[in-house]
Formats: C-alpha cells, sequence, structure tokens
C-alpha cells in the first residue's frame, strides 16, 4: 500500500462529491486532479473560464501565467475580473479570484512575459500545460518547452465565431508537438488579435470550458474513466452552425522540435 497520504479530507470530499460519484471520476480520479499541477498559461477570454473550471474541478496546484493588466474591454468574456480589477495585473488579480473561491488550493503566479529563455523553468515537472495566448511566438516557445520537458501540452485558440483545442504530446515518439501542425512560419508575433478581428464572449467561454474538459479528461486518463486523452487530435469549434469537427495532426518527420523524440 502507499504511504502516500491521501489528498482530500472528509470536508474536500463533500466539496467534491458530485465528481465523485461519477464512475468516469470516481475516488481515484478525483484524488489526481487533487494531486495534479497544471500551469495556464495566459489568463485572458479562454484562460480565465479555464481557469475556473480548473479550480472548481479541484486541481490542487496552479502556475499562473499572464504579463497583461485587466482593461474594460476585457470584461466582455474574460469572467474571472470585475470593473474594480481595471489596470490591476492579470496574474495578480487571478490569484485574488482563487483565495476567494479555494483557499486550499496552492497557487504561484509568474507576471512577467513568456520567452524562450524562461518557459522551460516554468513548465517543469507541470502534469499539464494548458495555453490559451494569442500570438504564436509565445506559443511555439510553450510548445518546444513542453517537449523538451516531457508535459503534455493543451492548446486553445478563438476568434470571431471560431475556436480550436488540441491536445499535443511531442515528446512522445508517437505524437505530434503543436510546432507540427502550425510549422515556424510563425515564429513572429504575426497572429490576429480580438483587438482587430472582434470575438464573441460567449464564444469564448465555450472554448475555454472544453478547454478545461479536455484537461480533467487528460489527468484523469491514468484510470480510463474517461477515455482516451486524444492526443494528437485537434477539435474545431464553430459558434455560427452551430457544430464541432474534429482532425487529427501527423508527426512531422522533419519538426524542430520533436522529430528527434
Amino acid at each position: 500500500m502507499s504511504d502516500t497520504p491521501h489528498p482530500l479530507s472528509e470536508e474536500r470530499l463533500d466539496r467534491f462529491a458530485r465528481h465523485i460519484v461519477l464512475p468516469e471520476i470516481g475516488g481515484a480520479g478525483q484524488a489526481a486532479l487533487s494531486r495534479a499541477h497544471v500551469v495556464l498559461v495566459g489568463l485572458g477570454g479562454i484562460g480565465a473560464p479555464a481557469l475556473q473550471y480548473l479550480a472548481g474541478a479541484g486541481i490542487g496546484q496552479l502556475t499562473l501565467i499572464d504579463d497583461d493588466k485587466v482593461s474594460a474591454s476585457n470584461l466582455q468574456r474574460q469572467t474571472i475580473y470585475t470593473t474594480r480589477d481595471i489596470g490591476h495585473g492579470k496574474a495578480v488579480s487571478a490569484r485574488r479570484w482563487l483565495a476567494n473561491f479555494d483557499e486550499k488550493l496552492t497557487v504561484s503566479i509568474h507576471d512577467r512575459r513568456i520567452t524562450p529563455d524562461n518557459v522551460g523553468a516554468l513548465v517543469e515537472g507541470a502534469d499539464l500545460v494548458l495555453d490559451g495566448t494569442d500570438n504564436f511566438a509565445t506559443r511555439l516557445a510553450v510548445s518546444d518547452a513542453c517537449v523538451a520537458a516531457g508535459v503534455p501540452l493543451l492548446s486553445a485558440a478563438v476568434g470571431r465565431f471560431q475556436g480550436q483545442v488540441g491536445a499535443f504530446a511531442g515528446h512522445r515518439a508517437d505524437q505530434p508537438c503543436y510546432r507540427c501542425f502550425v510549422g515556424d512560419a510563425f515564429d513572429a508575433e504575426d497572429c490576429d488579435t480580438c483587438a482587430e478581428d472582434g470575438v464573441l464572449g460567449a464564444m469564448v467561454g465555450w472554448v475555454g470550458t472544453f478547454a478545461a474538459m479536455q484537461a480533467i479528461r487528460l489527468l484523469v486518463s491514468g484510470s480510463g474513466g474517461m477515455g482516451d486523452p486524444q492526443y494528437g487530435k485537434l477539435h474545431l469549434m464553430d459558434g455560427l452552425k452551430p457544430g464541432m469537427r474534429t482532425l487529427a495532426i501527423a508527426k512531422d518527420p522533419a519538426c524542430n522540435a520533436c522529430s528527434a523524440v
């Protein structure tokens, strides 16, 4: 029998009772969630609702990364912030929200911009990284760091009425990384922004909560309850139809990040 103490007290069991009665999660799955460490990169439209449901699921350790400040235009879709947060750092404001929501969670923040030089230390040792940032330079830096550190990556993006969520495990010999999907052409910060194209707040919420759902699926995959973690699968979401379709991403044998794995 393991000497590792069970992470759920009687009080915590009551908090997560609706999870535990689900056969697909149960006590073992909830314990896995409570022991998990998730790094959330970007605390904007995707990261905010994702954080709410990851915290609600009882993810025991969260690292929150964002160098931006809350602005009035964020409030249309970034659900953890209020008018009182305008002008304050998103990472600090998100930590404040978490402290009010569940003081038992372990939280650390990084409120500096992600770079290829600092991202490796931030993802090292995590069970999962969820990236909801809005530029390819950051996304590729995060993906490359995940490959190097052997950490699975969930990448989520949204624009106007379209969204996508994909799970990548490029550190595995048979699985693609995010760079296999987008290639090397986007190393510059040339991604369209919500300010330029617009975005529906509820659409961002759909993508963020679906990303949280996929994160939970991946984190409990050891018990098999929610099925395959869906590495290499990209889910495309259309808010106008509405509908969803899924694509399989192949590993690029010439990928600069994961081909040598």
